[in-house]
């Protein structure tokens, strides 16, 4: 009878669970349903697993309420439908941030009894805020500004006994400062309102700076001289005998001096910013961090915004990636790319661009273009940024690294080696990839820029490709770096543009790196420079074709048919006419039929212990060139 018992309060608790679950994942589809957004939302009624793939949805540890909604930069633009929002009754984090919402506060958020953080700026609220603060006695940090606000600012924020952060800059505000002092205070920012009156003594601990833009004015205590401007008294100097008093003329030294102080100090700024010009966005980049979230509006456009393309899932906009910690991964052709982690923990390549000479129209319908394939070998351009000083591409992060980085990262003993199914996977699914940028509809797209730091690892260990398309947005074909020379097919030379064929010739420098392990264009421990091609060529020619192969896939027996067949397709695809190139839609028939030859159940990968014998193509020892 207890058994049974346990087992109904069992059952009657995972009911209770599920409704709750239910009753939250209908509150987010009103608001979906209910609010206007340019962005996809992949919010589906059918969907029974709102918490792990609903876009930017968080629920808590037993997956019982929602806990968190981040849809900053969606596109919502009006009034937060009523009832919606304020049905999460769980929620602890909210950011609503960088949209087009207007109206009032919503009223109903008094709902919202456990919300934590706040974030509600870069939007049209306007409208006072509510008197009583003190029913989110959670909150910690609060984020309201760059909206239409106006009214006082409640006095009932100051109950916000674990408050560490207040943000309600670039509003209209007015009336008096409330005494905000509260003891974990630690950011605030009241700038660009229309405050009036005396700063409270407790908040005297902040900068200056949080107050400019009001009409306020600091009391320092009596030891303390004010720095501020005495009255104007025309006749006192006659009363006197013209003869200031000491007071008086304390005042004015101060005030010459601060006056004095502060023209040096716009000085010293304007010269700073003429220097720095152009930086933006950039400059935060390249010292391998972000900005904090205010430095967008007052370095870049406020209507230059992060374009994301139909299906994206991320919850983050341009804000985030200022504020996220920035890796640099390498300089490419094109231009820095860095590892952003964003505050979710999302992780996303951004790579900024350099030397472009298409604009904004051009641009964009470029990324546009290349937005809109969905293949699975073409890693997707999930968004892009444009303003006249940053352009701005975001795609997947891929945390197996590149093909380059596996085959010449890392030589030593602890080395995992690329197998031999491993490297034909990679050339198939490369080949797929630019097959289907080789064939986008309307358009005769080129990749351009073909190599193996483009291209990574999917889950199945087929190779896809990334950088799709930026050649013809580029001012010209770039000088590329050491190794990439290696991959240009000899036309572009004298044309200076990337064509299908010449993509085809670097497909085929990647398969004979594929083959080789050899960098495209490498030194010999004689400072030589070889050129991957014209080395391959050579010893083709001289009949050593055994010498050609990567010793690591000599222990791999039954394959040696196999790397034949690849080498022949690479021969053809670097061939120097290019009107004797195979088509990607060729290469990828032809490479498709070398794996169905043997399927990899036929090709046992041998323990690192086992000593294969060797067939006669590989009787000569690797040059080591």
């Amino acid at each position: 009878m207890e058994i049974f018992k346990i087992f109904l309060i069992g059952l009657l608790w995972v009911g209770a669970n599920a409704d709750v679950v239910e009753d939250d994942k209908r509150a987010l589809l009103d608001f979906k349903n209910n609010f206007a957004h340019s962005r996809f939302l992949n919010w589906d009624s059918n969907s029974t697993t709102v918490c792990n793939q609903w876009t930017g949805v968080t629920c808590s540890e037993d997956g019982s309420r929602v806990i968190a909604l981040r849809l900053p930069g969606v596109g919502f633009h009006g009034r937060i439908p009523a009832n919606t929002i304020s049905r999460l009754s769980a929620l602890q984090i909210l950011s609503l941030r960088s949209n087009g919402i207007s109206g009032p506060f919503p009223v109903d958020f008094s709902n919202l009894k456990n919300l934590s953080l706040l974030y509600l700026q870069f939007n049209q609220f306007s409208g006072p805020l509510p008197l009583d603060f003190s029913v989110w006695k959670n909150l910690t940090i609060v984020n309201l500004s760059n909206n239409k606000f106006n009214g006082s600012i409640p006095s009932s924020i100051s109950n916000l006994t674990h408050l560490s952060a207040l943000n309600l800059a670039n509003n209209s505000f007015m009336g008096q400062i409330p005494d905000l002092g509260m003891h974990d205070l630690q950011v605030l920012d009241l700038s660009n309102n229309h405050l009036t009156g005396v700063v409270p003594k407790s908040l005297h601990k902040f900068p200056k700076s949080v107050f400019v833009g009001n009409n306020v004015s600091m009391i320092y205590s009596s030891d303390e001289v004010p720095i501020v401007m005495p009255p104007h008294k025309p006749n006192q100097s006659h009363k006197n005998g013209k003869k200031l008093s000491e007071k008086v003329l304390l005042g004015i030294i101060v005030a010459v001096s601060a006056i004095g102080f502060i023209g040096f100090a716009v000085f010293w700024v304007i010269c700073c910013l003429k220097r720095n010009k152009g930086d933006g966005i950039s400059s935060k980049l390249e010292k391998g961090g972000m900005s904090p979230e205010k430095a967008i509006s007052r370095t870049q456009d406020a209507n230059n915004r992060l374009v994301f393309f139909e299906g994206c899932n991320y919850a983050f906009d341009l804000e985030d990636l200022l504020r996220a910690s920035a890796e640099v991964l390498g300089k490419g052709t094109f231009g820095m790319s860095y590892k952003a982690i964003l505050e979710d923990g999302t992780s996303v390549v951004v790579k900024r661009l350099k030397e472009l000479s298409a604009g904004k129209r051009e641009f964009e319908q470029q990324m546009g273009v290349v937005g809109s394939i969905k293949h699975e070998n073409v890693i997707e351009l999930r968004a892009y940024y444009y303003s006249k000083d940053e352009k701005l591409t975001v795609c997947e992060y891929y945390s197996q690294g590149s093909v380059a980085a596996m085959l010449h990262g890392n030589r030593g003993e602890d080395r995992v080696a690329l197998t031999w199914e491993t490297r034909l996977r990679i050339a198939i699914g490369a080949a797929r990839g630019i097959a289907r940028v080789h064939t986008e509809t309307g358009v005769k797209l080129v990749h351009g820029n073909i190599k193996s730091s483009n291209i990574f690892l999917n889950s199945q260990n087929y190779g896809c490709i990334s950088d799709v398309g930026l050649s013809t947005v580029m001012s010209q074909i770039a000088t590329p770096i050491a190794r990439a020379a290696g991959y240009r097919a000899p036309e572009i030379t004298d044309t200076r543009k990337a064509t299908q064929p010449s993509d085809v010739y670097s497909f085929g420098v990647l398969l004979l790196e594929l083959l080789t392990g050899k960098s495209p264009v490498h030194t010999t421990s004689g400072d030589e420079v070889i050129h991957l091609v014209r080395w391959v060529h050579s010893v083709v020619r001289e009949e050593w074709t055994g010498e050609v192969f990567d010793v690591e896939l000599l222990k791999y027996p039954n394959i040696e048919e196999e790397m034949v067949e690849l080498l022949q397709i690479a021969m053809s695809c670097v061939a120097r006419v290019p009107d004797q190139r195979p088509k990607m839609s060729e290469d990828v028939r032809m490479l498709e039929d070398v794996r169905r030859n043997k399927e990899p159940e036929n090709r046992p990968c041998l323990p690192e212990s086992s000593t294969p014998a060797r067939p006669e193509i590989f009787e000569t020892e690797s040059s080591g060139v």
